[in-house]
Formats: C-alpha cells, structure tokens, sequence
C-alpha cells in the first residue's frame, strides 16, 4: 500500500493539501504557537530517544548510522508507528520536523522508514 506522505518543516506555513498535519519531534519547535502549527497530533512517541538524538546532532556524516539506528527503535516502538499508519490509511498525512536541515533529519528518515514497509 503506498502512502500520501509529505515532508515538511513546521515553520512553513499549513496549507489545505497538507492533510493531517503531525509533529515528530520530541520537542517542541521554538517560536512556533500551537495555532501556527495546526496539528492533527504531536506524535513525540515516535522521534529518536533523546540519546540517538544528541548523538547525531543532525550531522550529515552521521546520516546513515542515525538511519540505522533510528529503524531499530522505530522497529521497537509498534505503539506509535501502528498510531501513524492508521492515520496515513486515512488519508494524506505531513510529518514535521523543526531541524534547519532539509534533508538529515527524523521526519525524512521516518518517512523512508514508513515507505519501505508500506
């Protein structure tokens, strides 16, 4: 089954097709109100334990053992990505991340996670 999946950063504006808007961060983003955000859920369950994310302190060099490890906690954390998918069944979903980095962060690895087990 193919998802409606978008990636996005939270301190882009919402917009109609973004779906159901989830933060999956553990943190909240700085600066960012909760109506700025307009979430459907802040799913914190599902971002790296805070010791995968200090280790990888968003550097690219790390990207693909961050990957790697971060598969192997999502692997164990059933609750929150079974929570996940039964909102992409629903419909389009946008997950949000507050990183600078576009391209090295939780919410594009968890995306590749989610595609690849369909």
């Amino acid at each position: 089954m193919a998802f409606d999946l978008m990636v996005k950063r939270i301190y882009e504006p919402a917009a109609a097709d973004d779906g159901q808007r989830v933060l999956v961060d553990r943190i909240w983003p700085r600066g960012v109100s909760k109506e700025h955000a307009a979430l459907a859920l802040w799913l914190k369950e599902i971002a790296p334990s805070d010791e995968l994310r200090k280790w990888f302190g968003h550097e690219p060099v790390r990207w693909a053992e961050f990957q790697k490890r971060y598969r192997v906690e999502l692997d164990r954390n059933e609750e929150a990505v079974t929570q996940l998918r039964d909102l992409l069944r629903e419909g389009k979903v946008t997950l949000l991340y507050g990183a600078h980095d576009g391209a090295h962060n939780n919410a594009v690895a968890l995306a590749e996670y989610l595609r690849g087990r369909g």
